[in-house]
């Protein structure tokens, strides 16, 4: 007998009773709770719930939201279902330095990260043998100021197109413009070589370097109208000393960036990052 596995996601103001209905629908539905994770955000007083739900039979997402539905309009719930059998599709945006693509290439092809590369897309040539080696369709669209708008709008068909659902920014050298930042807010990440806030723009690491810093990292945060500002989903920092040169900056960068944009990538896709205004709540399993 074939089965179903949801993923339950829930935002809405705190109130007594949220889990407890949510919990009892999914019950009824014959459902096995296989995890939950909640937090409530005592500044705002808003609730954040995801909860992974297993079938025994074949049940549609329309069922599980029916099952919902008497919560929803009781505590006025902001809920997301997907189905975790489902196969998300991607869009990587690179240009010259490709590790952390090419890290992310590799924790698909090992199964650690689970989604199809609907496309490759890059303002320069050099990842196109990459993309045709691993059968990756590649769009190679240079980018200037007066072609921006226009090499974004190819960007919003080929997401349509391909029905992706998250764009990655790996190393891409351009800065998107505030209308596509606010038209997919929430599906484009970004990995800043920089531990945000500091060191903001270009060559952070040289400017790291400059200021004599004993800790440098990468951050990967969602992408918003304000530069390298948007909610931040993973982190991670390296120890470094004054006898490291700018360039062991960046090649310790290199590292840093490909594990902590293919962390930030995995806990989106699993359903485990929800946006609490410019910050996230992370459910890290």
């Amino acid at each position: 007998m074939s089965s179903s596995s949801y993923i339950l996601r829930i935002a809405c103001d705190d109130q007594r009773g949220i889990v407890a209905a949510v919990t009892s629908a999914m019950s009824a539905r014959g459902a096995n709770i296989a995890e939950s994770n909640q937090f409530w955000d005592r500044q705002t007083n808003k609730f954040f719930l995801r909860m992974a739900c297993l079938f025994p039979e074949q049940t549609s997402k329309d069922a599980v939201e029916l099952a919902l539905k008497p919560a929803v309009d009781r505590f006025d719930l902001k809920l997301k279902v997907e189905d975790q059998t489902r196969r998300p599709r991607i869009v990587i945006m690179v240009s010259k330095f490709d590790h952390a693509m090419l890290h992310l290439l590799y924790q698909i092809k090992v199964g650690w990260l689970d989604a199809e590369v609907a496309a490759i897309v890059s303002n320069h040539e050099d990842a196109r043998k990459v993309a045709e080696q691993e059968g990756i369709p590649f769009h190679y669209w240079p980018v200037n100021k007066d072609n921006k708008a226009e090499q974004e709008d190819r960007l919003a068909a080929l997401v349509q197109e391909t029905g992706a659902e998250l764009i990655i920014l790996a190393r891409y050298m351009q800065v998107l413009t505030n209308e596509l930042s606010n038209r997919f807010y929430g599906m484009i990440i970004n990995i800043h070589h920089s531990f945000l806030p500091s060191f903001k723009g270009a060559k952070p690491y040289h400017q790291a370097h400059e200021r004599g810093v004993k800790l440098i990292g990468a951050t990967a945060h969602y992408v918003t109208p304000d530069l390298d500002e948007g909610p931040i989903i993973e982190q991670e920092t390296e120890r470094v000393s004054h006898s490291m040169s700018a360039e062991d900056f960046v090649a310790t960068g290199r590292d840093i960036e490909s594990r902590v944009l293919a962390r930030a990538v995995k806990f989106h896709l699993e359903g485990r990052v929800m946006l609490n205004d410019n910050r996230t709540v992370v459910f890290i399993p």
